[in-house]
C-alpha cells in the first residue's frame, strides 16, 4: 500500500474524499472501501481507489479503510478517522486545557502543597477542512488547533518575581509540519565494529550511506506507515539487514541501534555432487535442520548449470540463542488472504550466498530441499502449520515459499528422527525463514515517565519500547528456551501498545522481555525485589501475580535494571480483575490505545537524579506541536533544535547542584529578561579523588524566533555550595575577550559569559549539537560532554578533560549561607 487515506474533519453537509493506492504485480485494479469494518456498496458510492462522500451526515463519522486485491493477494490500508461536526460546533475550544509545569524548588508551594503551576495547552486536534475536488488526493494542507494568545504572569519566588508565560486562548491555524527522522548507528552484532559507508535503501531506492562511525539519518517520507530500510555492506562481510524502523509520526527524531549479523565463512562445495549444510549447529546444540543441495543444483543467472567449485556461505540465525534477536531481519510479519499484516513465530532464519569459486560471480539454484528436525518444534500444533518463507526486502514482509511436510528419518544416528521437508529455489531472494503463523495474540500497555513519581502529566513521548516474545522452559518461567518474535513501538502522549503472543490456558506458555530506550539512553524498569509494590509497577493484584512481573536484576543485583519479563497471560473476559489492562485481547487495540492513565499499565522511567529545567515559555520537548513562537522561547526554531552545554569541574568532598541562569544579553527585545533555568547535580569522577563534573545546559546564542537579530545569551553558572571559581579554560577566555562585549565576572562564586555564537567544541569546554529532536540533541551533547570529546559518547564522567571552568568547594561552616542561597533570599544585595 503506497498511499493510505488520511484522517479528516468536516462540518455536516460538506463533502470529503479519501484516497488510497496499492502497487504490485500484476498492478492492483480492484479496490474496496469499508466504513467501521463494513464494506460500502460499489454501485451506490461508485468508488475506485478514491471514495467521495457528499452531503455528509453525523452517522457517516468513524473509520474508513480500503483494500486492494489481485489474484496474487490482497493488502489493507491503515484506517483513517472522519469526524463530522454539527453546524456551528467547534473542534478547537478557545479555553485551553490544563497543563502543569513544575516551578523551581525555591518557589513556595500552593495551598495543596504543590509546586506545579497550570500554564494551559491547546490540544493539537485537527480543525474542519474546506471543500475539495474529486482529484484532490493528499493535497489538503490542514488546519489544527493551536495557541492564539499568551499572557505573562509573575510568580513570587524567594524574594524575586519569576516570569512565566501561560496560554490565554486557543484557535485554528495552519498545522505544524515537523520533520520526521530516524537516526542511529549500524554495528556488527558480534564485535560492535561500525558499518562504514554502508548503503541504505528505502524500497528499491538508494537514499544514502552510513558514516565512518556507522551513523545514519533517514528522513521519513510523508504518509509512511511502515518504514522498511535495508542496510548493505559493500564489502559483503555482513548479511543485508532489513529493518522495520519505528518512528514518531508527530515529528522529531527516534534513535535506533541496528545490529548486523556477520556472514559465516564460506566453504568450498563441489557443484557436481550432492551437498548438505547444517542449520544451527553452533555452540554444541543439535542443528534445527539442514539444507540439501542435489548435484547440479547451482545455476548461473542465465540458467546454465555450474559444475565447478562453489564458495557457499549459509548464515543461520538461531532463536535458541537469546543474543541473536537484535540482529534478526524485519519484524516477522506477513500479509494474510484478507490483506491484514499479521505475525509469524520463527524457528530460525538463514541467509545464503553462493558464488563461483574463481570469479566470485553470484550463483542461483534450482530446486533444493530444506529439512527441519521435528524434535525441535515444542508446540505440537506448530508441526501442522510450519512453512518456508522468503523476505521481500522492499516491503519487509515475509512471503510464503512452500509448506514443510513430515517425512521419514535420515541416515546414520538420526534414523529414528522425523523431519519436516520443504522445497525452494534460490533466485534473487537470499533470506529465508522457518515459521508458523500464530494467532494467539494480545497487546501490552506500556508507559514511560520522566521520573519515579509516575505523574500522569510527566509521561515521555518518543521512547522506543521493544518487546521480545520468549518461550520459557516448562516450570521455569524466567529461563527462556527460545525467542519467537520481536516488535518495537514508539510512545505517544498516551503510552504504547505492543503486540505479543499470549495464551489463555497456560499463563506462562509465552513470556515477554521488554526494554525502553530514548536517544541511546536506556530507561529503568520498576523494581520487583526485595518487595513487589503493585502501585509502583502500575498493575493491581491478583493479575500482577499471574503475570509474574520480574525485573532483570530480580535474583542477581549485578544485572541491569533496564528490562522486565512478564508471563503473557491472556486476560479472562469473565474475571473483572483482568479487564482493565495491562494485557488486552488482539481485537481490543483501540481500547488499549485509549485506556486512561488510571488503568493497569507497565512502566519505565528516566533516571534523572537531581535534574531540573524551567522555561519561561512552556514547551513539552516530547510534543513538538506544543512549541510557541515567542521572543523568550528557549528553542527559537521548531525545525532545528540546538543544544548547548558547558562542562564544569568541581573539586570538593561531595557532589554539588550547579545552576545555569539564562537571560537576554544583547537583543533589544529580551535584554535582561529571563529565558529559563537549568539545575544539574555534578557526577563523581571514579578515577579522581574529591572531584566531580557537571554538564550544564545553557541557552545557545543565535537568532531569536523572528530570525532577524542575534541574541548573545547572558549565562551565569552558579554551584550551590561554598565554592570559589579557581580556573577558566584559556581558549574560552581568549575567545570571549576577542568577541565583545565581555560579561563582568566580578563574583568569584560564579562564572558569567555572553554565550559564544560559534559551536566551539571540547577544547573550549563547550558542547553544541543540532538536531530535529530537542531530546536527542541534548542526549548526544551530554554524551560528548561526559567524554570530554567532540565526537565520543560516555555515561562515565571524565572531569579532567574538556572542561570550561573549575570551582573549588568546601564544607561550609554551620549557619553560613552559600552565595547560591543568598542569591535566592536577597537577590538585589547578592
Amino acid at each position: 500500500m503506497v498511499l493510505h487515506p488520511k484522517s479528516k474533519v468536516r462540518v455536516a453537509g460538506q463533502e470529503v474524499t479519501f484516497c488510497c493506492k496499492a502497487s504490485g504485480t500484476p498492478i492492483p485494479k480492484k479496490y474496496y472501501w469499508y466504513h467501521n469494518g463494513t464494506m460500502l456498496e460499489k454501485k451506490v458510492h461508485r468508488y475506485g481507489h478514491h471514495l467521495t462522500l457528499r452531503g455528509l451526515a453525523p452517522e457517516q463519522a468513524g473509520t474508513y479503510h480500503c483494500k486492494a486485491s489481485t489474484e496474487a493477494g490482497a493488502i489493507k490500508s491503515a484506517p483513517a478517522q472522519l469526524t463530522v461536526l454539527a453546524q456551528g460546533q467547534q473542534n478547537c475550544k478557545p479555553e485551553p486545557e490544563p497543563s502543569l509545569v513544575e516551578l523551581p524548588s525555591e518557589c513556595p508551594q500552593d495551598a495543596t502543597g504543590s509546586r506545579y503551576y497550570n500554564v494551559g495547552r491547546c490540544p493539537p486536534a485537527p480543525c474542519a477542512g474546506g471543500h475539495e475536488g474529486q482529484s484532490e488526493c493528499g493535497t489538503e494542507a490542514g488546519r489544527c488547533c493551536g495557541v492564539r494568545r499568551m499572557e505573562m504572569r509573575e510568580i513570587p519566588c524567594a524574594g524575586s518575581l519569576l516570569p512565566l508565560k501561560v496560554v490565554a486562548e486557543c484557535g485554528c491555524g495552519p498545522c505544524a509540519q515537523p520533520r520526521v527522522l530516524v537516526q542511529g548507528r549500524v554495528t556488527a552484532a558480534d564485535t560492535g565494529e561500525p558499518l562504514r559507508f554502508g548503503q541504505i535503501f528505502l524500497g528499491g531506492r538508494k537514499v544514502g550511506f552510513t558514516g565512518y562511525k556507522g551513523s545514519f539519518t533517514i528522513e521519513v517520507p510523508p504518509d509512511t506507515q511502515r518504514l522498511v530500510a535495508r542496510f548493505v555492506d559493500r564489502q559483503q562481510r555482513f548479511v543485508d539487514a532489513v529493518k522495520v524502523l519505528p518512528f514518531n509520526r508527530r515529528g522529531g527524531t527516534v534513535y535506533q541501534e541496528v545490529k548486523m549479523q556477520r556472514k559465516k565463512e564460506p566453504v568450498d562445495l563441489d557443484g557436481n555432487q550432492s551437498n548438505a549444510i547444517p542449520l544451527g549447529e553452533a555452540s554444541g546444540r543439535e542443528p534445527i535442520g539442514e539444507l540439501i543441495l542435489p548435484a547440479g543444483a547451482f545455476l548461473r543467472p542465465s540458467g546454465e548449470v555450474f559444475k565447478g567449485t562453489v564458495k557457499a556461505s549459509v548464515t543461520f540465525l538461531d532463536p535458541r540463542d537469546m543474543a541473536t534477536a537484535g540482529a534478526a531481519s524485519s519484524d516477522l510479519s506477513f500479509t494474510n488472504a484478507e490483506g491484514e499484516i499479521v505475525p509469524l513465530r520463527t524457528y530460525g532464519m538463514f541467509a545464503v550466498d553462493f558464488r563461483e569459486g574463481e570469479s566470485g560471480a553470484v550463483l542461483q539454484t534450482g530446486p533444493v530441499e530444506v529439512r527441519m528436525d521435528a524434535g525441535q518444534v515444542w508446540m505440537p500444533e506448530h508441526l501442522q502449520k510450519m512453512k518456508l518463507w522468503s523476505l521481500n526486502p522492499e516491503t519487509g514482509l515475509w512471503e510464503e515459499e512452500g509448506v514443510l511436510r513430515p517425512a521419514g528419518g535420515s541416515r546414520g544416528k538420526r534414523e529414528e528422527r522425523t523431519f519436516l521437508v520443504g522445497n525452494l529455489e534460490i533466485r534473487e531472494r537470499r533470506l529465508f525463514n522457518l515459521d508458523v503463523p500464530e494467532d494467539r495474540r494480545c497487546f501490552v500497555k506500556v508507559r514511560a515517565y520522566s521520573n519515579e513519581k509516575f505523574n500522569p502529566y510527566e509521561q515521555v513521548e518518543g521512547v522506543v519500547i521493544s518487546l521480545i516474545n520468549l518461550e520459557p522452559q516448562p516450570g521455569y518461567p524466567s529461563n527462556p528456551r527460545a525467542w519467537g518474535r520481536f516488535d518495537s513501538v514508539v510512545t505517544g502522549p498516551n503510552g504504547a501498545c505492543l503486540p505479543a503472543f499470549c495464551d489463555g490456558q497456560r499463563p506462562d506458555a509465552y513470556s515477554a522481555y521488554v526494554t525502553a530506550t530514548l536517544g541511546g539512553e536506556e530507561l529503568e524498569a520498576v523494581a520487583s525485589s526485595p518487595k513487589l509494590n503493585p502501585n509502583a509497577v502500575g498493575v493491581s493484584q491478583p493479575y500482577l501475580g499471574k503475570l509474574g512481573y520480574r525485573r532483570l536484576d530480580h535474583d542477581d543485583p549485578n544485572l541491569k535494571k533496564t528490562a522486565f519479563q512478564i508471563n503473557m497471560a491472556k486476560p479472562d473476559p469473565n474475571n473483572v480483575d483482568e479487564t482493565n489492562g495491562p494485557i488486552y485481547p488482539y481485537r481490543s487495540l483501540e481500547e488499549c490505545e485509549e485506556a486512561p492513565v488510571s488503568a493497569n499499565h507497565l512502566r519505565f522511567y528516566r533516571v534523572e537524579v537531581d535534574k531540573y529545567e524551567y522555561n519561561v515559555v512552556p514547551f513539552k520537548e516530547s510534543d513538538l506541536t506544543s512549541w510557541t513562537g515567542d521572543y523568550l522561547s528557549w528553542w527559537p526554531n521548531p525545525q532545528e533544535f540546538r543544544a548547548c552545554f558547558i562542562k564544569v569541574r568541581i573539586e570538593g568532598p561531595q557532589e554539588y547542584m550547579v545552576r545555569s541562569r539564562n537571560v537576554g544579553g544583547s537583543h533589544p527585545r529580551t535584554r535582561g529578561q529571563l529565558y529559563g533555568l537549568r539545575d544539574t547535580r555534578s557526577v563523581r569522577d571514579t578515577l579522581l579523588e574529591n572531584t566531580s563534573g557537571a554538564c550544564v545546559e545553557f541557552k545557545c546564542s543565535g537568532m531569536l524566533f523572528d530570525q532577524s537579530l542575534v541574541d548573545r545569551t547572558l549565562v551565569s553558572i552558579i554551584p550551590q555550595g561554598s565554592c570559589q571559581r579557581t580556573a577558566v579554560n584559556s581558549l574560552l577566555r581568549e575567545y570571549l575577550s576577542r568577541h565583545p562585549p565581555v560579561a563582568e565576572n566580578n563574583h568569584t562564586a560564579a562564572f558569567t559569559m555572553l554565550a559564544p555564537v560559534d559551536p566551539l567544541g571540547h577544547n573550549y569546554g563547550i558542547y553544541t549539537v543540532t538536531d530535529q529532536n530537542p531530546r536527542l540533541a541534548k542526549e548526544i551533547a551530554i554524551g560528548r560532554c561526559f567524554d570530554g570529546t567532540s565526537d565520543g559518547f560516555s555515561r562515565e564522567m571524565k572531569a579532567d578533560t574538556g572542561t570550561a571552568v573549575t570551582f573549588t568547594c568546601q564544607e561550609r561552616p554551620a549557619g553560613r549561607e552559600s552565595f547560591f542561597q543568598r542569591l535566592l533570599t536577597a537577590p538585589a544585595e547578592a
